[in-house]
């Protein structure tokens, strides 16, 4: 297997570790601990009782984000891995990598901003939900930084097909 093939394959596993973590961390309710509760970007739960939380403008805008950013790294992964299947055909990967890039941006916004909202409360803990959304981060950027070399790889390969070699 050559380089190409294995930066491939190393966005295409890190894409999926984003994708599983990103989706685990956008449905599950425990982004944050208090005394009595957890709470996540759609429920509040005190008490064993859940309910849902009513609008706010900075919890919108983080879920937004992060739905948007597991659809985008979903999309990129049934891309990456089309490109790493097709043996015959050299693809690019430019749309796996914007949208691998634009992925962790949404990341980072929705991350930022929840933790500015909820970082000065008292009494309140960042829980493993929101600690999965942090680490989805890196491996998206990971991602997308493989499939870009694997693409600078593909290329220079065709830049230089086209010259005579002589030795």
């Amino acid at each position: 297997m050559g380089v190409k093939r294995s930066l491939q394959t190393g966005g295409s596993l890190l894409n999926l570790l984003t994708s599983i973590l990103t989706v685990l961390s956008t449905a599950t309710n425990y982004w944050i601990r208090q005394p009595g509760g957890h709470s996540g970007l759609w429920q509040d739960c005190t008490h064993g009782i859940c309910s849902n939380i009513p609008c706010q403008n900075t919890l919108a805008v983080t879920a937004a984000c992060m739905v948007l950013a597991a659809t985008f790294s979903i999309i990129s992964l049934g891309l990456g891995i089309r490109i790493r299947c097709q043996e015959g055909e050299s693809l690019r990967s430019k749309n796996t990598i914007v949208l691998l890039f634009l992925s962790g941006l949404l990341l980072l916004i929705a991350l930022t901003g929840y933790t500015a909202k909820n970082a000065w409360k008292h009494e309140v803990f960042f829980s493993w939900s929101y600690f999965f959304g942090w680490l989805a981060l890196p491996f998206s950027f990971l991602a997308g930084f493989c499939f870009l070399l694997a693409d600078m790889i593909v290329q220079s390969t065709e830049a230089i097909s086209g010259f005579p070699v002589c030795l």
